[in-house]
């Protein structure tokens, strides 16, 4: 990956890893924007969008990425205010609508992005960093019981549904799994590093690489 042009990095991870908040911090040390679940979601939640109502959106010639970026404006060039999610997507069209977006948005800037199968949406892109980040079932127990309040068993369980969840998603769409490396360019075990520890060692990756 050449960090000196259009580039997108996308950063898997375990749940209780840090990695979220790595992404976070990396994107930050870029200077680029950072994209994750809760963005995507509420987004495509406030504009009711599908991959139908993108096209229509790019059709007008309308920029409503801008609008992605600030979060609170309403279209840009449009005069109606945005629209309401009315109907309901599956499961299949809201993963195609949020792969579209991603890949929209990557084409208009560089970006960090968290989650959203990123490592499956990016892997033929010319520009790319995937990186997976995890922790031994130790650490991450440790942090969810901190981070949530909970106690070792139930945060356990909560590390045990989200691992499953997220395994089930990926192979529901590809054939692959979320613990292959061969998925990803850069792996990072978080036992004995701090999130700005792994934003560095992040970043001598991406500097070597922009040197090759």
């Amino acid at each position: 990956m050449n960090k000196n042009e259009k580039f997108v990095i996308t950063i898997n991870r375990e749940v209780g890893s840090g990695g979220r908040t790595v992404g976070r911090k990396l994107a930050e040390k870029l200077g680029v924007k950072y994209f994750d679940k809760a963005l995507i979601e509420s987004l495509t939640e406030k504009y009711g969008l599908s991959v139908e109502r993108i096209e229509e959106i790019k059709a007008q010639k309308k920029s409503w990425w801008k609008d992605f970026n600030t979060y609170n404006q309403t279209l840009v060039g449009s005069t109606s205010q945005p629209m309401q999610a009315e109907v309901k997507l599956d499961t299949k069209s809201m993963y195609e609508t949020e792969k579209r977006i991603l890949q929209e948005l990557a084409a208009k800037e560089s970006c960090v992005v968290a989650g959203r199968t990123g490592f499956m949406v990016f892997r033929n892109w010319p520009n790319h960093l995937n990186i997976f980040i995890q922790a031994s079932m130790e650490h991450r127990v440790q942090r969810i019981m901190q981070r949530q309040n909970v106690t070792e068993q139930k945060a356990r369980d909560i590390i045990a549904k989200l691992d499953a969840d997220r395994e089930t998603y990926i192979k529901k769409y590809e054939d692959t799994s979320r613990y292959d490396t061969r998925n990803y360019q850069l792996v990072i075990s978080m036992d004995s590093l701090s999130e700005d520890d792994a934003v560095e060692v992040i970043m001598n990756y991406v500097d070597r690489a922009s040197k090759l």
